[in-house]
């Protein structure tokens, strides 16, 4: 690389609490602001993208939703769009149709990863406010090829897990509250990038390309993780412990990625169904039982006899769910 790189490439995620941060922050940028700015934030599948035109109305420079295989210009904002992860593939926007991480798509991760992998030292990695983790093991990708790590200060925000994450999963640069995060920003771009680091790591590549929409197999999941005894909540296939990155993550052989946090909370939500399953499991026995004792005082003996043995399905069905919800609680409490 060029001494004469410079921090160009602002790379930003948030979720839970980030759109008031954000307004505030595009807000202070000026309009020859010397670097892009890319944003990924947790938008619904169905989102129908006003974060652009709330964020227009505050900015100085161009904010539009991205375009897929749109160049990348500096002083000029772009937004991921809905169901797709945003990507930065040489000095192009590449939307990924790869699989979901950490249960959404967009998701922060990628994008931080795609443009430590594309712009190494030019990078600044911004992590807001949200709930879980996301962003954390991509923030680690940008520190680890020479990027810029900066974090919202995490009693400043509205979800501190996202920036408490970040903290632990990386030496950050700066720390910032929402108020100067925007000033910021303004001091680093257009700094000496500095000299690039080492090429690439493949495994770096690899994730990149699962983002992006590549299959993935058992062979190229080993390169970068270890198989273990947990299964894929989505594809229920096994999951791999991803080796050497922070913080701790799974992906399966789909693509499907988790770090420990987002995988546990889908555990909860699935504890969560299963008590329902049960409670509406051993109302309906209840209901059986006493249309199977009705039938008998009236004299259906048939009509009984079916109702008493649907009672015992129910019953066994019952059974295998209170199993399972005491098997978790143990679990949740070792």
């Amino acid at each position: 690389m060029p001494s004469s790189a410079t921090k160009d490439i602002i790379a930003i995620g948030g979720s839970a609490g980030s759109g008031a941060v954000l307004q505030a922050l595009v807000a202070d940028l000026p309009a020859d602001f010397p670097a892009a700015v890319l944003i990924s934030t947790h938008i619904p599948s169905n989102s129908p993208g006003f974060l652009a035109q709330v964020l227009a109305a505050k900015s100085k420079l161009p904010v539009t939703q991205a375009v897929d295989g749109q160049p990348i210009e500096r002083g000029h904002i772009y937004l991921a769009a809905p169901d797709r992860h945003l990507l930065l593939i040489g000095e192009t926007i590449m939307f990924g149709a790869g699989p979901r991480e950490n249960m959404a798509r967009p998701s922060i991760d990628p994008m931080f990863r795609s443009a430590a992998l594309s712009f190494g030292p030019r990078v600044v990695g911004l992590v807001l406010t949200g709930m879980l983790n996301d962003g954390a093991a991509g923030l680690h990708a940008i520190k680890s090829n020479g990027g810029t790590a900066v974090v919202q200060h995490p009693l400043d925000a509205e979800a501190d897990q996202m920036p408490l994450a970040a903290l632990e999963a990386v030496e950050v640069d700066h720390v910032a509250s929402a108020a100067d995060l925007g000033r910021l920003l303004i001091d680093i771009a257009g700094t000496s990038a500095g000299p690039a680091l080492d090429s690439p790591s493949d495994e770096l590549r690899l994730e990149v390309e699962i983002a992006a929409g590549a299959r993935t197999g058992s062979v190229e999941l080993r390169k970068i993780a270890s198989p273990t005894a947990i299964t894929c909540p989505d594809c229920h296939g096994v999951l791999s412990e991803v080796r050497g990155s922070g913080p701790l993550r799974y992906r399966c052989q789909i693509g499907h990625a988790y770090t420990a946090d987002a995988l546990a909370a889908h555990i909860d939500e699935l504890d969560e169904a299963i008590r329902i399953a049960l409670r509406v499991m051993e109302e309906r026995v209840t209901l059986v039982e006493r249309m199977a004792r009705d039938a008998r005082e009236t004299g259906r003996t048939a009509v009984a006899e079916l109702y008493e043995a649907r009672a015992a399905e129910y019953r066994r069905y019952s059974a295998t769910l209170h199993e399972a919800a005491l098997t978790s609680l143990r679990l949740g409490n070792a």
